[in-house]
């Protein structure tokens, strides 16, 4: 074979040796990439794997943590229901320690009224007098007691509605007057057309107290309680001629037994009636103010939101009054249902004293008994609210309505100072007496019944 024979062969040669070289540089290249395409695959194998466990686990805390929410939410379901139980229990036995507490008082103030009635010597009526103080003090304190415990545990609740300030202000008047008069005080209370919306036996609260610290603290001059508007809204105040509250203390009154130097001796009060102004004024969410200069008086005022009168209904547009002719009592009938002892016994003697035949009994199926034996209705009915074994003295008086087929006029005596128990009474047409009983106020009421 000849040289040039020779030659092609071997660039032919190195041309197949070179087109090996980059078939097998592609195949390699190749494999390369489908072995790193097996890795990922198997890292994202193992990757789900690990995200499988960790969803497992996640999910095995959320039910953890769904079943600890739940119990929780029992204990809490459990707790809810123990706590209304026990506010439930702590309402009904405010109400019946308001009831026990004010009982022994009512006798007394009844059983010396009848006394001051019988005796005749200056003395013995000066120790009548102290000892009537001394109750109205012990009165005053227990009312104040039961209303910030009351408040405390929630059982009242204010009842917001229209009512025309006239309503509250009249019987201001006839209850502050003879105090004023007998410390050489000028009240005034401004008569006003205006509505506001309120609780009225918690608004009435309020303004007796407001009038209460003022009448004590004043030794010369006057009180004057008036109301105005003031945008949408109306501002009612208390103006003193007292000795002033110094700006340091203007704060301080409002706390529990915190009082100032009182004018009126022993009946310097506890310091709770400012504190049960602004506990009340917070529960209906009326603003309390005051203003004062020492030397000067002071100014508590209360803002309230303004109402349309034609919004008030019209049971609540009438003022009670009561005939102050006391007479005509001489031989009425009256039908006594108390079921204490004490109470019982002291208004018979004091009913008897005016003249009355009384028939003393202390339940509604006794009431009917004794009706059946004497063969006559009675003229009146006194019942008080709470009877024994749960009883009601409205039901009873309703009963001895309905076996006489008569509307007997009835009052009830109360310790009980709801507006429940006020709406219930005036359902039926009843006055209502409120706990530790005012002899006058009771006499004018039974006269003014009985005509």
């Amino acid at each position: 074979m000849t040289e040039t024979t020779r030659n092609p062969s071997l660039a032919e040669l190195q041309h197949e040796a070179a087109k090996l070289r980059k078939i097998n540089a592609a195949l390699m290249s190749r494999v390369e990439r489908s072995m790193d395409q097996q890795l990922n695959a198997f890292s994202l194998f193992e990757t789900a794997i690990a995200l499988d466990h960790q969803v497992r686990d996640r999910t095995r805390q959320l039910r953890e943590a769904v079943h600890s929410i739940e119990r929780a939410n029992e204990s809490l379901y459990r707790a809810k229901q123990q706590a209304e139980a026990a506010s439930s229990l702590k309402s009904s036995v405010l109400i019946s320690v308001t009831h026990d507490l004010l009982q022994p008082v009512n006798a007394a103030r009844l059983t010396l009224s009848t006394l001051a009635e019988m005796i005749d010597q200056d003395g013995a009526l000066k120790l009548v007098d102290q000892v009537e103080r001394s109750l109205v003090t012990l009165e005053d304190l227990l009312r104040s007691l039961l209303d910030i415990a009351k408040l405390d545990a929630g059982a009242l609740r204010p009842e917001m509605r229209p009512i025309l300030i006239s309503t509250v202000f009249e019987p201001l008047l006839r209850e502050f007057a003879p105090v004023a008069a007998k410390h050489k005080l000028d009240l005034r209370i401004c008569p006003s057309s205006l509505a506001v919306v309120s609780d009225a036996m918690m608004l009435r609260r309020i303004l007796q107290n407001l009038l209460a610290n003022a009448l004590r603290y004043t030794r010369t001059g006057g009180v004057l309680i008036g109301c105005r508007p003031h945008g949408k809204r109306v501002r009612i105040a208390v103006c003193d001629t007292g000795p002033g509250i110094a700006t340091a203390q203007q704060e301080a009154i409002f706390t529990e037994f915190q009082r100032g130097e009182s004018s009126l001796g022993d009946q310097a009060g506890f310091g709770l009636g400012l504190s049960i102004v602004r506990r009340f004024a917070t529960a209906l969410k009326h603003d309390v103010r005051v203003s004062s200069r020492l030397g000067r008086g002071a100014t508590f005022s209360i803002e309230l939101d303004r109402a349309d009168r034609a919004d008030v209904p019209q049971a609540a547009r009438e003022v009670q009054r009561l005939d102050v002719q006391c007479g005509g009592l001489e031989g009425a009938k009256i039908l006594l249902i108390e079921n204490d002892g004490l109470s019982a016994e002291a208004m018979a003697v004091l009913l008897e004293s005016w003249g009355c035949d009384v028939a003393t009994t202390v339940s509604t199926e006794e009431a009917l008994e004794r009706l059946s034996a004497l063969g006559e209705a009675p003229d009146a009915i006194i019942a008080d609210l709470h009877l024994d074994l749960d009883r009601n003295g409205l039901v009873a008086v309703e009963e001895v309505r309905r076996h006489t087929q008569m509307n007997i006029p009835a009052m009830l005596v109360t310790a009980d100072y709801s507006e429940a128990a006020a709406r219930e009474a005036g359902r039926l047409g009843l006055e209502v007496l409120k706990k530790p009983v005012k002899p006058a106020e009771m006499r004018a009421l039974l006269s003014f019944l009985l005509t």
